[in-house]
């Protein structure tokens, strides 16, 4: 049974403690009163068969809120059905277990889902968990719900051992691809799950939280149901990191006067507009839980002002670009927080206007502009389009033989594509989270021949990605690419709005390197890339070079230290090779090396354990003996992971001149959900400062890792 009980963090907590100037959490279903109406339903007299069961009288008047003509026959039919068929059965919590399909139904009722979806969410679990059949679904609720409940049954463990969670995702994505409204199902039914998880084991706990984080947030992200992801975070950071948890949860319950610094701005935003002629409602969006750590991580000490951001709703479209001109003239906008997703929606249906202005009393407050419509699209996703397959005449929307793809076409058409050529369990589930944790999209044009079309890949994708997400297969004996009208190699990372021109060997009886694995951040490529290396392992293995005289000492320009190589046989008399560290690991006294021999005669270093050091042996390279001699100097590459935050690069860069390292070459990666990466070449008077140099890197604000750099680097052969 997919049922679990009793909530690990109260109602109250899911939504934010009753804190003045919060809004109240959305209402709570009293499962006792539920189970006892359920109970009182089943065991009426037939006079009560011809009205709706008490049970679910708060799911139709949900449901009529948005939908006021609906036919509500349907409910009470499978509501009997769900109720008989799991009489008997109970939560771990002691409650009926019908009170969990009354609760999901409830979900998405409140969020507007259509009655066919509803219908199924009742239902959702007879065919897994009773004797109801998918064949008796279809013949009393039709073709369409009858694949809904099918979409969201778990496969049995029996049947598929460890590979049943994977296998059910993949079904259920499969059956997502057809029809999205299977997925919303999925998430209110794991949104009531995660409310009702405490008297699970904490480790299951913690095994449920983290798919949940991994696959299922990404998902409501995707599906733009931002009212379900908000509360799923929530309940995730209850659970995986209680101590964060708490110190948010107390210091929103400390700020009881957030509310009413946002409302004072709030108040002068409503008289600007008026003013101004515009028709507008403002209102005060407390940030969730999870939005409020994200903001302390970046900001550090809050302001009232940054528990919450203002709502502004207008009718018209052209009114968010004019309520806009109103706030930038009569506050001081913060022009870096400007963005604009009006005119370039997200790929997940997401319309709003951000900006942040600055009352007198030096406030900030965050600002989201937005028509009702755009509100209930932001809030709902795909759910609130009702069916999403219903074109405008009424009739199924189809377009070459194929339903319509009611969301931004990309990483669902992508998903579905990549699975395919996964068989192996192990291999689908952990594409799946790598693409799930892409969170943007980017999109590129394409000029072959004259012919124009767009392709969707996730950012930081590259011309290797670009030629498997255009050609398949054939993709395989691409030879490089043009890029914005230039020629590029195909380690190019493409940005939003480049040109890309693949260019494909007609007759190639080659095909990909291993090195373009490095570059391939798509599923669907390194799954391609994989396969034609394991059915061409000849294509991986190179040649030894030639063996070469030992060598004596000889000085690395770039690290100061000294390093020896030890090489087997040769001639006397042969130069002397230069030796020096590999550039992916960035080895330094007194880490343990080894070294190989590549083109040229030269002898690279590697860290013990690097990448390349493990992809040269595999392709049969003997490596050679090295170790340090005296040292000095040393050149090293390190990693920060941090949150985004003002003047985080100027700390960093101070952090690192007071420990007397000079900066070589530092670059970085655009933010990625609050988190930033940093990469920095750096210069030491002596190794043995690398340590000091790591903490008081680790102790500046925001920053919460520094790594040495473990790139997973081509070897050099």
């Amino acid at each position: 049974m997919s049922a679990e009980a009793a909530n690990p963090v109260s109602d109250a907590e899911a939504a934010g403690p009753d804190a003045p100037g919060r809004r109240r959490a959305r209402p709570r279903i009293d499962l006792r009163r539920l189970g006892r109406a359920a109970l009182l339903g089943a065991t009426a007299g037939p006079a009560a068969r011809d009205r709706l069961p008490d049970a679910i009288g708060h799911v139709a008047e949900a449901h009529r809120a948005h939908h006021p003509d609906a036919d509500l026959a349907v409910l009470r039919r499978a509501y009997v059905l769900a109720e008989s068929s799991h009489r008997g059965q109970f939560r771990k919590s002691g409650e009926p277990y019908i009170t969990h399909p009354l609760a999901v139904t409830l979900i998405l009722a409140e969020l507007g889902a259509e009655t066919t979806t509803l219908t199924a969410a009742l239902l959702h679990d007879t065919v897994e968990d009773t004797e109801v059949t998918l064949d008796q679904v279809r013949r009393e609720f039709g073709d369409e719900v009858a694949y809904l409940v099918d979409g969201v049954t778990k496969l049995e463990k029996v049947d598929y051992g460890a590979a049943a969670e994977p296998e059910t995702f993949r079904k259920m994505l499969v059956a997502t691809g057809n029809d999205v409204r299977v997925m919303s199902i999925k998430l209110a039914d794991r949104l009531h799950n995660m409310r009702t998880l405490g008297v699970m084991r904490p480790e299951k706990q913690a095994r449920i939280a983290k798919v949940t984080r991994d696959v299922l947030i990404p998902l409501a992200e995707r599906l733009g149901v931002q009212a379900l992801k908000t509360e799923l975070e929530d309940l995730v950071f209850a659970i995986l990191h209680p101590e964060e948890y708490e110190t948010t949860r107390a210091l929103i319950a400390g700020n009881t006067g957030a509310g009413d610094a946002l409302a004072a701005i709030a108040e002068n935003v409503s008289g600007v507009l008026r003013e101004a002629g515009i028709g507008a409602e403002v209102l005060v969006r407390p940030r969730h839980f999870v939005s409020v750590h994200r903001v302390r991580l970046k900001r550090g000490e809050l302001r009232g002002s940054d528990f919450g951001r203002l709502l502004v709703l207008v009718a018209e479209d052209a009114d968010c670009y004019a309520v806009l001109g109103e706030l930038h003239t009569c506050f001081t906008p913060v022009v870096s927080e400007f963005k604009d997703f009006i005119a370039a929606p997200k790929f997940n249906l997401y319309q709003s206007l951000h900006t942040a202005v600055a009352a007198p009393d030096g406030a900030v407050a965050e600002v989201l502009i937005r028509t009702h419509r755009m509100h209930k699209v932001a809030e709902a996703g795909v759910v609130a389009l009702g069916n999403p397959y219903i074109g405008p005449e009424g009739g199924e929307s189809v377009e070459d033989g194929e339903r319509v793809d009611p969301t931004r076409p990309g990483w669902l058409s992508r998903l579905l594509d990549w699975q395919q050529s996964a068989p192996d369990p192990d291999t689908f589930w952990t594409s799946l989270r790598a693409d799930l944790a892409q969170d943007h999209e980017i999109t590129v044009f394409r000029t072959d021949g004259g012919a124009p079309g767009m392709i969707s890949l996730p950012a930081g994708a590259t011309c290797v990605d670009a030629a498997y997400a255009e050609h398949g297969e054939a993709a395989h004996s691409c030879l490089g690419a043009r890029v914005n009208g230039r020629l590029a190699p195909l380690s190019t990372v493409l940005h939003d709005g480049d040109t890309v021109q693949l260019l494909l060997a007609e007759d190639s009886p080659s095909g990909p390197s291993p090195q373009w694995l490095d570059h391939a951040r798509t599923p669907a490529a390194r799954i391609a890339i994989t396969g034609w290396l394991q059915a061409h392992p000849e294509a991986a293995r190179i040649p030894a070079a030639a063996p070469r005289p030992p060598a004596s000492v000889t000085a690395d320009r770039r690290t100061g230290s000294r390093l020896r190589a030890e090489l087997p046989g040769g001639p006397d008399g042969a130069p002397t090779p230069v030796v020096r560290p590999a550039g992916c690991c960035t080895p330094v006294p007194p880490d343990e090396i080894t070294g190989f021999v590549v083109r040229g005669g030269s002898v690279t270093v590697h860290r013990t354990g690097c990448a390349s050091a493990d992809a040269m042996r595999r392709l049969g390279r003997d490596p050679v003996t090295v170790h340090w001699g005296d040292t000095a100097e040393c050149r090293v590459t390190l990693v920060v992971e941090s949150f985004g935050r003002p003047r985080l690069l100027a700390d960093l860069t101070e952090a690192i001149a007071a420990e007397g390292v000079a900066v070589v070459a530092a670059t970085v990666e655009p933010p990625s959900e609050q988190r930033v990466r940093h990469t920095y070449t750096l210069q030491l008077p002596d190794a043995a400062g690398l340590p000091a140099l790591m903490r008081a890197m680790r102790d500046v604000p925001g920053v919460y890792d520094v790594s040495r750099a473990r790139h997973p680097a081509t070897p050099q052969l």
